[in-house]
């Protein structure tokens, strides 16, 4: 027996839980808060500070080692598990979750990981308890084996030991053109997000939109240090289909004209239109795709709505509707099926992006660190929170103690060798 105790921890996340609905639907906005009754089910205002629940697993030697469970900003929205509910997921892993531990080889992750997400009640466990308890799992193996987490990732999946680094992207949240600013300054590979989440915000026919967009190229002329040219990247929730039509060859033109002025630059467009459903989003996605790409367009398709699970990003990548895919960590449940995804999508020529979201915290942060650079991820979101430092950090600093560690050991193996 190789963990002896389960231990829970209640916790918080880095940002808040918003009613994605609502604020889409128009709700005014007080200060931070919003104004106006919540839409989607578990809400009980339109923004909740979002809540953590941490499982510590006791191993044999008394080391405790530790995964955060969380939902993401927008639970309950495309698809998505509905809101964390701490005091319900804390019932459910003590009841069901606890005793698979106390009788697995932590040592043997993807193993374990299949023993203790079995269903129960024939029930699929929530995502966000599969996410924490999948981090505590694979610190726990990598605390065995006396190597980084990254390293078990890359034995369990038969990967070289990487040593490319993974681009990080930053997101601003509402505070755009200051957070625009940090960004530039410390050279962030992909920027800035946006937040464009209401048709206020996006603009009529998307002017507002369009005009931020050419302000972004502008100031990383105008601030950046020589050289610097990063990707663009922009989340418009959909509003792009609400406000041009929802006619693929329609989106497709608008993205065109915003990609042109924006010479030179590669530009991200994340959820361009929402269709309703999974295979709706599949079928008019692909069309989308199919359009720039015939064209010849520096613009590229980001999916993130609709495309929750590994089974989703499966559906997507096999059907070339993005040409990136963000695996929203919490959303797809088990980190190890984090991994799976990103090798799914790079077996299908789509790119990779381990997202996640805001809510997130440290310990879920450095976890994606591990899986994106263990598979070479395209990019990575810097997480948790929304104030740019704090996660950029976070993400690059531990991405950078651990490409130090596998420096060391691919000089070692090659020493031995």
């Amino acid at each position: 027996m190789q963990i002896k105790d389960v231990l829970l921890a209640q916790g918080n996340g880095a940002f808040f839980y918003d009613d994605q609905t609502a604020i889409g639907a128009g709700v005014p906005q007080d200060g931070f808060t919003y104004v106006g009754q919540p839409v989607t089910p578990g809400f009980t205002s339109v923004r909740v500070p979002a809540s953590s629940l941490s499982i510590g697993l006791v191993i044999i030697d008394d080391t405790v080692v530790w995964g955060d469970m969380m939902g993401v900003q927008y639970s309950g929205a495309g698809g998505r598990d509905p809101l964390f509910e701490s005091a319900q997921i804390s019932g459910l892993t003590l009841r069901a979750v606890a005793p698979r531990l106390l009788d697995v080889d932590v040592s043997r992750y993807l193993d374990a990981c299949a023993k203790v997400f079995e269903p129960f009640e024939d029930r699929r466990l929530p995502l966000a308890l599969e996410y924490g308890v999948s981090q505590a799992l694979l610190r726990a193996a990598a605390h065995l084996h006396r190597t980084t987490m990254a390293e078990i990732v890359c034995g369990e999946f038969n990967l070289p030991l990487p040593m490319r680094r993974v681009p990080i992207y930053c997101q601003s949240g509402d505070a755009r053109e200051i957070n625009v600013d940090k960004m530039i300054l410390k050279a962030v590979d992909v920027l800035p997000h946006g937040l464009f989440n209401s048709r206020q915000k996006f603009g009529i026919n998307g002017q507002t939109f369009r005009e931020f967009v050419t302000w972004v190229a502008t100031r990383t002329s105008e601030i950046g240090r020589p050289g610097y040219h990063p990707v663009l990247h922009f989340d418009v929730y959909g509003w792009i289909g609400l406000e041009i039509g929802m006619e693929p060859r329609s989106i497709a033109d608008f993205i065109c004209r915003v990609a042109d002025t924006v010479p030179g630059f590669t530009l991200n467009i994340e959820c361009p239109a929402d269709f309703g459903s999974t295979q709706a989003q599949i079928d008019n996605y692909a069309g989308i795709v199919s359009i720039l790409d015939s064209r010849g367009s520096s613009a590229r398709i980001v999916v993130d709505e609709r495309c929750n699970t590994l089974e989703d990003i499966r559906r997507f990548a096999e059907a070339k509707a993005a040409h990136l895919v963000q695996i929203k960590t919490p959303d797809v449940g088990s980190i190890a099926d984090t991994a799976r995804a990103v090798l799914l999508c790079k077996e299908n020529k789509v790119g990779a992006y381990v997202g996640g979201s805001c809510t997130e915290t440290d310990l879920s942060a450095q976890a994606s660190v591990h899986i994106s650079v263990a598979t070479q991820a395209d990019m990575m979101l810097a997480k948790p929170g929304m104030g740019v430092d704090e996660a950029f950090s976070i993400v690059g600093n531990e991405q950078n103690r651990l490409l130090a560690m596998l420096k060391r050991r691919r000089t070692q193996n090659e020493n031995v060798g």
